[in-house]
């Protein structure tokens, strides 16, 4: 059989999946390499087989700890398509190992190549060792929500123009960590919020609900955001209790945004 060549890692996985297997191991993948899988998956348009992701520990949780990568993780975890588990180390090549072929990811410069073998023997006894490697692996538990239950839930409980924004902001960013790179999810939610004026209790509740943060950790994001001059709150009575807050837009440079350039505008406000 001959290689699999493409210029990705995305390439080389299409032509695998393309091939029908029953179930995949990923083993050793590298961090590029974990979001491929989990961004070709989430766009395939055939049927997938059962994923089975072995990875090293503290690799894996970098990688999820991007809000988007992690949501789509979670959206395959919950249709029963993608399982992580984890080693501590791992000397192994990366590999796609399937009960039929095995493929060698190398990198030459920006291409990737799929090296091949279907030799049987050699795949059975591959296979089985991967196999045994698996039981014996630490089951990973990712407690990010998938992005299907999120935009849900922001329609039913919020409401269908909030999960927009939600969507178009998330679509403009390339990551969503909250370190420098991408706004972290909590500030999204605000910032969304905030441009829609949805009250504070509301849109904290759904974010403990849905397992996003606690309620005291948008409470705190939500004092920096306001002590940084992004948002701001006005009170609003209701019958019984302390009035709510309304949260607003501070800025006008987001006041004047579309929900596609709301995070490039905050960040740049964040960085200023």
């Amino acid at each position: 059989m001959a290689p699999l060549l493409g210029t990705t890692v995305d390439d080389v996985l299409e032509e695998v999946l393309d091939e029908g297997p029953d179930d995949l191991f990923v083993v050793n993948p590298s961090a590029d390499m974990i979001e491929s899988v989990i961004e070709t998956a989430t766009h395939y348009e055939g049927e997938l087989p059962e994923i089975r992701m072995l990875a090293d520990r503290r690799l894996l949780k970098n990688v999820m700890d991007d809000f988007l990568v992690a949501t789509n993780a979670a959206d395959l975890i919950e249709a029963d398509t993608l399982s992580l588990r984890t080693v501590e180390d791992s000397t192994r090549s990366s590999l796609f190992v399937t009960e039929s072929q095995i493929v060698a990811l190398v990198t030459a410069d920006d291409n990737v190549g799929g090296l091949v073998t279907d030799d049987e023997e050699f795949v059975d006894a591959a296979y089985e060792t991967v196999e045994a490697d698996w039981e014996a692996a630490d089951e990973y538990t990712l407690r990010t929500p998938g992005i299907s239950r999120i935009r849900q839930t922001l329609d039913d409980e919020i409401s269908p123009e909030v999960e927009e924004d939600f969507e178009n902001v998330l679509a403009s960013l390339e990551s969503a960590r909250g370190d420098g790179d991408g706004l972290d999810e909590v500030t999204i939610s605000l910032l969304v919020a905030a441009r829609n004026r949805v009250l504070l209790y509301d849109i904290s509740k759904w974010g403990e609900d849905v397992g996003i943060a606690s309620k005291a950790t948008f409470s705190r994001t939500k004092t920096k955001l306001e002590d940084m001059g992004l948002i701001d709150t006005e009170k609003v009575p209701i019958d019984v209790g302390r009035p709510r807050l309304r949260l607003k837009l501070a800025d006008e440079r987001l006041q004047d945004s579309d929900p596609s350039e709301l995070a490039n505008v905050a960040q740049s406000i964040l960085a200023s």
